[in-house]
């Protein structure tokens, strides 16, 4: 880990030299992208010379893609063919600039394309009138950043690190693009717990998908982990993410551990079809073993709600959209939505899916016509899809510091699982960091991992996890109606029935498991006797109210408490006055 913050210290010390000539906000547009190239570099370096041999033998050939013959050589899913490398660029401080573009040209496609992402040549331009572009290649050619030195996790702690310094003095979210690696393991310990018997076959092939990718910090974790449950295993690695930077940044990363570059895509994964400008959801077909994500909290969705209706209303459940559409304001729901849409059929064994919200999808929203929130987590429930919803603590994240939830669905739970929905409540698992990080002040330490993965695997019943049937959540929001009462008599339509009116109108939300009138005969109507329900109004509803179902009753203080703690305050207070006056 030292490794990691000594390098990070240093790359971070390299945007001084910037001062002046950049705004603050800037200098990730310089820092990221040589990052990038510098890993890219170091990781080509032994083989370098092998390619260049190789690549003088075949340019003369009549080959159209020469990219697999040079990536063979280096060992890698890419190359570079220049004659350039940091050390041979330094050498020429006069030409730095067209040195420079010709060994960014000389990679093969996958990878030009990711320094493509961060718009560097424009950088290289402006480095280059200030006479800033050797120093800053100079600085960068003295750190090594091999994989020997800097492995794919420790880089990705490194990029993480970086981003979220540059994000602090731009006042940008750095939340936005990763989530705390130990809110991940834990999510990839309950992604792959139940599959352990599967995933330790050998030669076992899965793939996992992750829509809000960012700089592919799930994806990485998901990869390390089931390879220290079964080195004989693979797991394919799906990602798309919005952000070119931290596209860039994801796609590097797989194309030096040898994932298809391909698998990365970028775009909006909440649109379904591609515009000009912006690609929407590139695996709209596809189907994985394992799905995770940490999408933007509480995101509007107002830029695709044109799109996103238009396939809610064309498509319904033959879409992704089908079981409702949330409030513009949060589309938090649309992201798990969309998701669920890419889980396996059941037959084919089915799939299992880990999301970080924020509080508001567990009762946002309240039954009605239109298919909302409400109708969504129905859906969910219904279809017994829901398998655990995990409470967090506070203050885990970067960028805020409100309630935090682990939802975890299933379409092929275990036996003991079906109809039923677990609750875990782990607020209290997590220990102060040293220093804090932005918003984050709390950590999960391994065996706080290691406690609430058991408390998820046991599956009983116990101060921190409580198991409810699947109704339990379910309730009919009933409309009671009173009588329009005119002289002192009830009106009525021509049926002879009493008409209602709308001023004393009410609503009662009933759980699933009452029967409705006899919840009238005890609540209801020994307060108004002629009240009675509009069967044709009711409407049901599904809500988790995690708090109610953890709450603790606490006594309150004795008078006699409160009172020493006053006249202590005032004691207290007066000897301050003194302190002053004297």
């Amino acid at each position: 880990m030292n490794n990691i913050k000594e390098s990070a210290n240093f790359i971070w010390s390299i945007a001084d030299l910037l001062r002046g000539d950049y705004k603050q906000s800037d200098y990730g547009k310089v820092i990221l992208p040589f990052t990038v190239l510098r890993r890219l570099d170091c990781v080509l370096q032994a083989t370098k010379a092998e390619v260049l041999k190789k690549h003088e033998q075949v340019k003369t050939m009549n080959i159209q893609n020469l990219d697999p013959i040079l990536n063979k050589v280096a060992g890698y899913n890419f190359h570079n063919a220049s004659l350039f490398d940091f050390d041979k660029l330094i050498a020429d401080p006069n030409n730095i600039a067209s040195n420079l573009r010709n060994y960014i040209n000389g990679f093969s496609e996958e990878a030009r394309e990711i320094i493509e992402q961060f718009e560097f040549d424009n950088q290289i331009t402006k480095l280059d009138e200030a006479n800033l572009l050797f120093m800053v290649l100079k600085r960068f050619q003295e750190i090594d950043l091999h994989p020997e030195q800097i492995s794919s996790m420790e880089m990705g702690y490194m990029f993480e690190e970086l981003i979220r310094k540059f994000a602090e003095i731009s006042n940008e979210t750095a939340g936005e693009h990763f989530t705390p690696r130990e809110v991940i393991r834990l999510m990839v310990n309950l992604l792959f717990m139940n599959d352990r018997e599967i995933l330790t076959q050998k030669g076992i092939v899965k793939t996992i998908f992750d829509c809000c990718a960012g700089t592919g910090g799930m994806l990485s974790v998901a990869e390390e982990y089931l390879n220290e449950l079964n080195p004989d295993a693979r797991l394919e690695v799906f990602g798309q993410e919005l952000n070119p930077e931290s596209y860039a940044i994801c796609k590097s990363d797989m194309l030096i551990k040898g994932q298809k570059p391909d698998n990365i895509a970028k775009g909006n994964s909440l649109k379904s079809k591609d515009d000009v400008k912006l690609k929407g959801d590139q695996f709209i077909n596809h189907k994985f073993d394992y799905l995770i994500t940490n999408p933007p909290f509480g995101v509007k969705w107002g830029k695709v709600q044109k799109e996103v209706t238009e396939e809610h209303n064309s498509l319904g459940h033959g879409g992704r959209f089908g079981a409702g559409l949330p409030s513009v304001s949060d589309g938090s729901f649309l992201f798990l939505m969309s998701l669920m849409s890419k889980m396996k059929p059941k037959d084919q064994g089915g799939s299992r899916l880990a999301i970080v919200f924020n509080g508001s999808p567990l009762f946002s929203g309240s039954p009605s016509s239109k298919k909302n929130e409400s109708s969504i987590r129905q859906w969910i429930i219904e279809n017994d899809l829901l398998e655990a919803v995990i409470a967090l603590p506070n203050q885990l994240f970067y960028n805020t510091g409100i309630s935090t939830y682990i939802w975890i669905i299933s379409n092929n739970k275990a036996e003991k699982r079906k109809g039923k929905v677990q609750l875990i409540n782990a607020v209290d698992y997590f220990k102060k960091m040293s220093k804090s990080l932005g918003d984050k002040r709390n950590e999960l330490s391994d065996q706080h991992i290691q406690d609430i993965t058991k408390l998820y695997g046991d599956f009983e019943a116990n101060e921190h996890c409580k198991i409810f049937d699947n109704k339990d959540f379910g309730y009919a929001k009933v409309t009671v109606e009173r009588p329009l009462m005119k002289n002192g008599k009830v009106v009525k339509d021509s049926k002879g029935n009493p008409k209602s009116d709308a001023k004393l109108r009410d609503t009662e939300n009933i759980p699933l498991k009452e029967d409705i009138q006899e919840y009238m005969k005890r609540e209801v109507l020994p307060h108004v006797p002629d009240a009675w329900v509009d069967e044709k109004k009711t409407k049901i509803g599904y809500e988790i109210n995690f708090t109610k179902y953890f709450y603790q009753y606490k006594p309150l203080r004795s008078l006699a408490e409160i009172k020493a703690d006053i006249l202590a305050l005032e004691e207290e207070t007066d000897g301050l006055i003194k302190t002053v006056m004297n």
